[in-house]
């Protein structure tokens, strides 16, 4: 292979959020991977650190350019530059919208379980959050439309947090699936957020289909957030992009941007993005076939050797999410102690919304880390096995 994932790199000592972890521990929780990124960004970065003037830096048109460009040849979808406004990121994004685009106590909708921090998000802003519980069949899950609309049809909602794809489990949503969600927010006047930062991260084969490309409809309603950071493992580099095609929506954003002073880059921020998006297409279709052998091998091993977890199959970005109901009910107990007793750190499923009996795995790291790793959940679920028998 062109790109060895299989290298494994400390990242100790390096104030890394994800390995800041006790001995021998191992780390599958937060979303970020430990593989380096692209060639082609390294290069742009160290050629931009080699001026040793780091002043402010103003969006150059290449940044645009480059974000038409991947989304219009990877996603088929056509974007106009006076849509685009950088962002440090898209949480930061999302925040000063729903801080914007709501007052206080109106209600803002997200499909549990998803990305734990959308709670903060509106909550931390003076909102309330509205669930709308994604339904689970056939192992996998799909959207309640039925309940969906009755609550965009309250008039106290004003905005919805869509996650496209989906994190923590991983669907793809369809276009008509997106269609149907544009038509209910038009019909009930409800503006869509469309977190869509895992959207590069999908199995060989899949594609995923951008919010605002659906329908007319879709364009008048969504605000979406962009981002190279999960794609190329950069998260640390702060650099994003937000679409709005409605102009009066996309005044609210751009003022709700500028106010909250999270509208301006850093040196490095277009220089890796532009660097990406030019010329890490090779490096992305390496990674996705390596993740995708990751999930397949992370699968048939639990399928295997730890049956009482069921997984949820996905074919969108590097996590895995799991049903441990076969092993325990308190998802923030098993996690806890399998931490304590295997050295396992994943993440808790409870704080996605979900019914606490789900974790989540981040698969994106080197084989031989993910099989140190899932070996360490058998002997974790032995333990538990062994404690049952006993009880």
């Amino acid at each position: 292979m062109k790109y060895d994932f299989d290298r494994i790199i400390d990242r100790r000592g390096t104030d890394s959020v994800k390995w800041n972890i006790q001995g021998d521990e191992i780390p599958m929780w937060v979303a970020d991977m430990d593989f380096e990124t692209a060639p082609a960004v390294s290069q742009a970065i160290a050629d931009r650190a080699a001026h040793p003037i780091y002043g402010y830096t103003m969006i150059p048109d290449e940044w645009y350019e480059a974000y038409i460009g991947w989304w219009m040849d990877r996603h088929n979808y056509a974007m106009k530059k006076e849509w685009l406004m950088f962002s440090t990121g898209i949480i930061p994004t999302i925040s000063s919208c729903v801080r914007k685009l709501t007052t206080p106590n109106e209600n803002v909708i997200i499909q549990t379980p998803v990305y734990h921090i959308f709670f903060n998000s509106i909550l931390n802003n003076g909102a309330r959050v509205l669930e709308n519980r994604l339904v689970m069949g056939d192992g996998t899950y799909s959207m309640d439309f039925e309940d969906l609309e009755k609550k965009m049809s309250d008039p106290q909602t004003t905005l919805m947090i869509l996650c496209n794809p989906h994190n923590p489990c991983g669907r793809i949503w369809s276009r008509e699936e997106l269609r149907k969600v544009a038509s209910l927010a038009d019909r009930y006047n409800v503006t869509v957020i469309s977190d869509e930062i895992h959207c590069d991260i999908t199995a060989p084969g899949y594609k995923y289909v951008p919010f605002g490309s659906v329908s007319e409809e879709a364009r008048a309603v969504s605000i979406t957030c962009i981002s190279p950071t999960k794609t190329f493992n950069i998260a640390g580099i702060q650099t994003s992009a937000v679409c709005v095609p409605d102009p009066v929506k996309r005044h609210k954003v751009w003022r709700a941007i500028n106010t909250d002073e999270v509208a301006e880059p850093s040196c490095f921020a277009c220089t890796a993005a532009i660097a990406a998006f030019r010329e890490g297409e090779d490096w992305l279709d390496s990674l996705r076939a390596y993740v995708y052998e990751n999930r397949k091998f992370a699968e048939m091993f639990i399928n295997k050797r730890i049956p009482e977890i069921k997984v949820i199959h996905g074919n969108a970005t590097y996590l895995i999410w799991a049903d441990i109901g076969g092993l325990s009910n308190d998802s923030t107990a098993f996690c806890r102690e399998m931490r304590k007793e295997a050295g396992l750190y994943v993440s808790d499923g409870s704080v996605f919304g979900g019914d606490g009996s789900y974790i989540r795995v981040n698969i994106a790291c080197p084989r031989d880390i993910l099989t140190e790793g899932l070996l360490r959940l058998e002997k974790f679920a032995k333990q538990i096995r062994k404690k049952d028998r006993h009880v």
